[in-house]
């Protein structure tokens, strides 16, 4: 992984950020499974052998020098259970980020409470943070917005960039 980054678990008041691992693939498939998800992005939801291969390549990182693969599941605190994912993917002093909460977890604030805490992860070890969300998606564009992240104007394969530069 580039210099400062290693990925390691976050806590806020409600949530875990747990570095994801093949083994979450099972109860994630439960998570992601609603093809709800993926009206903004595109495609279906991948079936659990989809994603412990998808996961298989996360944890074992990208594969182009300089680049990090930053992967968490989202745990509530109160009950153990996962409700999301969050990601980052580092190159240099750039961290391009985004965050997927189920549909049954959703309205709850906990995409904003994670992708908060992933945000403030990463403020010391890089200088800029990037999300791409779909013009549409307002719920995601609260999210980017509550992290501190503010549109750029720029559209890029229908998504709208929003940046911050944090200094680190």
């Amino acid at each position: 992984m580039p210099g400062n980054v290693v990925v390691e678990e976050i806590r806020t008041a409600r949530l875990e950020l747990v570095p994801l691992e093949v083994s979450h693939a099972e109860e994630m498939a439960g998570v992601l499974g609603d093809p709800a998800l993926h009206a903004f992005i595109g495609g279906v939801p991948e079936g659990l052998e989809e994603l412990r291969a998808r996961y298989a390549r996360w944890e074992a990182g990208a594969p182009e020098p300089g680049t990090a693969w930053c992967n968490w599941v989202v745990r509530s605190r109160e009950d153990g259970r996962l409700v999301g994912t969050v990601q980052a993917t580092v190159v240099g002093d750039t961290a391009e980020v985004a965050w997927v909460v189920g549909t049954a977890w959703q309205g709850r604030g906990y995409a904003s409470e994670a992708a908060r805490a992933l945000v403030g992860w990463l403020r010391p070890r890089v200088r800029t943070v990037v999300a791409h969300v779909h013009p549409d998606h307002a719920a995601s564009a609260a999210v980017a917005r509550a992290t501190g992240l503010v549109p750029t104007g720029e559209v890029q394969d229908g998504e709208v960039r929003w940046e911050a530069v944090t200094g680190g």
